[in-house]
């Protein structure tokens, strides 16, 4: 008994000691096949982008998008709460300004203008921009919701910070959102961002 197990153990050793170039050749050629297959969904960011009608993926989050070219749009003038910062809790009503701009990204059925201010990029190199569905702003439309701060010490349009700065008042006095609390205050500088 104990030699029959010991030569089924041998045989099995030498089919793989005899076929291991096989199985090599054939788990590269599966990591290369993947590898090609993946890099195909893959579209880089555009360098520039043009005012006017773009195509949305997805929302990243309340003041983030991702449109279908690659480039990642942020909300100019604004500052909604976190959900997807790396190594930060959610904020509070987070959540809500994210299914706010998803809301209006599928009302828009994910087409939307976009205009531009004096800054085209921030620091982590999104684009900065107004978002259009005809003729509701989603900036101003967060802000007005209570969904996110405006944030007037950035450096664009002065009637585009009229606009936000009004919206936030609103907000603030129906006590929405982030302003249900009476502590809230909004964040004072633009490091924040």
């Amino acid at each position: 008994m104990l030699k029959t197990i010991s030569s089924v153990t041998c045989s099995q050793r030498r089919y793989w000691y005899d076929h291991r170039w096989s199985v090599i050749w054939g788990v590269l050629l599966l990591a290369v096949l993947w590898r090609v297959y993946s890099a195909r969904d893959v579209v880089p960011p555009p360098e520039q982008l043009e005012e006017g009608i773009h195509e949305v993926l997805r929302a990243v989050d309340g003041d983030t998008i991702l449109l279908a070219s690659g480039a990642r749009v942020r909300l100019q003038g604004i500052n909604a709460p976190e959900t997807v910062k790396r190594d930060a809790p959610v904020e509070a009503w987070g959540p809500e300004a994210s299914q706010f701009t998803k809301d209006f990204l599928k009302h828009a059925n994910n087409r939307v203008r976009l205009t531009f201010s004096v800054e085209r990029k921030d620091r982590y190199d999104r684009f900065l921009a107004f978002v259009w569905d005809d003729d509701k702003m989603l900036n101003e439309e967060l802000v007005r919701a209570g969904f996110a701060y405006a944030h007037l010490d950035y450096r664009y349009s002065g009637t585009m910070k009229n606009r936000l700065a009004a919206a936030q008042d609103e907000a603030r006095q129906a006590k929405r959102g982030i302003w249900s609390n009476s502590e809230a205050v909004a964040p004072i500088s633009a490091e924040e961002r």
